[in-house]
């Protein structure tokens, strides 16, 4: 009997996988797979959620209050501003009115999985340039840039490696670019990169024609279960984004929550504060393990990559970890089958992860 018939391409397509939070019995576990927020949300998005709402009633359609606070954090024109469900429904709509059947979306080879599904369900194909390391390389980036490229993806700071370009190598990687391709700046972790480096892309999507950049409620402001996000571009990249996101696409009480989220700036100062010296600490833990093989990945996101070269195996790691009650992310889905991402968690947590690798790897604590 006949049924309706996907187009090709979609039938290549792999569903995002989500970090685990149970073990493979079933057992609930501390997740470090997923780099949420530890320190939870922000008392004051926390008391905005409590308020309550009128369920019945649709929310603002353009978050307008929401997109003007946004612009006033961070030095903005709120009309060149959209926001979203999550960072990821922007980043679609971003690439679908750009790519399409026989054209190219290129990214780093160890980028965001949610990548190669933003152009694959477009009937677009996903290329991947060399890192450098683990790392993003501009070189490599723009040598592989074709007449067929349409967008450009960087995450910076990039899931699941951390590794971060500075400024200067964005903006040479722009300068780099044909006028007529998308380079999008995903800083899904830019609240956890020093300061004073957090408004260059801001300034380049203000300045270019060809820059979008996207930011997201998720990580440093702990409303990951809101799904809010956020990109800024030229006025002709966000007439294109709103043309193609759901419409009412952000729910009241994600609203109410990020807005009263980027009123407590306090709290994402804490977070930062917090990641730094909790990443430095498991860092620092994992040099001491450099003669059983381990080493880390240089962060500037609330995760470190862990790579596992010698006589401890990252599956072994794994379940080392998931016996002592954590959930991390194993990688050889995108070909790094010997690394192991750990989200940084709360100190007390981060301390009994440094004793399990470090019993795991035979070392007396």
């Amino acid at each position: 009997m006949a049924r309706p018939q996907p187009k090709p391409w979609i039938s290549e397509i792999h569903a995002y996988v989500p970090g685990k939070s149970k073990s493979a019995s079933g057992k609930p576990l501390t997740k470090l797979s997923a780099n949420e927020n530890p320190l939870g949300s922000s008392p004051a998005a926390l008391a905005a959620l409590a308020e309550g709402h009128v369920a019945a009633d649709y929310p603002d359609p353009d978050a307008r209050a929401l997109r003007e606070k946004i612009a006033a954090v961070h030095g903005l024109d709120p009309d060149r501003i959209v926001c979203g469900t999550g960072s990821g429904e922007l980043l679609h709509c971003a690439v679908q009115a750009l790519a399409g059947p026989g054209d190219e979306v290129l990214a780093s080879r160890y980028s965001f999985s949610l990548y190669p599904l933003l152009a694959q369900k477009i009937g677009a194909t996903p290329v991947f340039a060399d890192p450098e390391g683990y790392a993003a390389s501009v070189d490599n980036l723009l040598a592989a840039v074709t007449p067929a490229t349409k967008v450009v993806l960087l995450d910076n700071p990039n899931n699941p490696v951390g590794s971060f370009l500075p400024p200067s190598e964005v903006a040479r990687l722009h300068a780099g670019l044909p006028s007529d391709v998308l380079l999008i700046v995903d800083e899904a972790y830019g609240e956890y990169v020093d300061p004073a480096l957090q408004q260059a892309a801001f300034d380049f999507a203000a300045r270019y024609e060809n820059v979008l950049v996207s930011r997201t409620f998720s990580k440093a402001y702990g409303l990951a279960s809101e799904r809010v996000g956020w990109v800024t571009g030229a006025p002709h990249l966000i007439d294109l984004v709103n043309r193609l996101r759901g419409a009412f696409n952000v729910s009241v009480s994600g609203q109410k929550a990020a807005l009263a989220a980027l009123g407590d700036q306090d709290f994402v100062r804490a977070s930062r504060e917090h990641n730094t010296a909790e990443r430095a600490r498991l860092a620092d833990a994992i040099a001491m393990l450099g003669n059983h093989g381990l080493s880390a990945s240089p962060s500037e996101a609330n995760f470190l990559l862990v790579h596992f070269e010698g006589e401890v195996s990252a599956t072994e790691a794994v379940e080392a970890l998931s016996e002592a009650g954590y959930a991390v992310r194993h990688l050889p889905g995108q070909g790094l089958p010997n690394a192991v991402r750990i989200t940084i968690g709360k100190s007390d947590d981060m301390t009994r992860v440094i004793a399990c690798l470090r019993a795991l790897c035979g070392e007396v604590a």
